[in-house]
């Protein structure tokens, strides 16, 4: 009795590898490029006025340095009064940099990203005000740009994004456990931006999240 043997063809053998392993692959390489895509750092041009967001050192020091390099006369300090520094909050930490009192405004109620930038629209158009370089920690920066271009949309206000550095690594964020915990915490909060959690009700949903992790 003669028996036929099938075998696959090597084509659709390489095509049936290609289909199990590529979304392997594809997974591998967007994890490798996640770091990469958070900081966001456009070119600086003039502006009416400096946006700078409060929570994480540097961010005051980089709006200064734009400041003091003329490429804008005032700064905004959102939710000022958060300690930055040893010279204490960031309007103190912007003085004692060198910043006139008269160029800096301020406004003290913010608690999220989201706050920032909803809380600091009013003051600029109060002031006339037409762009603003926008100031945060580096790897901040994509999901400031997401929040403040949805709030500022129509509002005619032009903004420019700076980051700051923060030691943030963006090449090997698995590298070191404070660039693992930051690229954790903002695709999660740019995840629940994107579906509507916003203020402190989108941090309390994080912190639960993290709990679930670490069960």
């Amino acid at each position: 009795m003669t028996h036929s043997i099938s075998k696959t063809k090597p084509g659709k053998r390489r095509k049936r590898m290609l289909f199990l392993y590529l979304p392997l692959l594809l997974l591998v390489v967007l994890l490798f490029c996640a770091g990469r895509f958070l900081p966001l750092s456009e070119v600086p041009r003039q502006a009416d006025v400096i946006i700078i967001l409060s929570g994480g050192g540097g961010r005051v020091e980089q709006g200064v340095k734009l400041y003091q390099e003329g490429y804008a006369r005032q700064l905004l300090l959102s939710n000022s009064e958060e300690i930055t520094g040893p010279a204490g909050d960031m309007r103190e930490t912007a003085l004692s940099l060198g910043v006139p009192e008269g160029a800096i405004l301020t406004e003290d109620a913010a608690e999220s990203t989201y706050q920032n930038a909803q809380l600091t629209l009013p003051i600029m158009k109060q002031h006339g005000f037409k762009s603003a370089i926008v100031v945060s920690s580096d790897f901040h920066m994509r999901r400031v740009k997401f929040i403040f271009d949805h709030v500022y949309n129509k509002s005619g206000i032009a903004l420019t994004y700076i980051g700051a550095e923060s030691g943030y690594d963006a090449k090997a964020w698995w590298g070191d456990r404070y660039s693992r915990e930051t690229t954790f915490n903002e695709y999660i909060k740019m995840i629940g931006n994107a579906f509507g959690y916003n203020g402190p009700e989108a941090k309390s949903s994080l912190e639960q999240i993290k709990r679930w992790f670490r069960r």
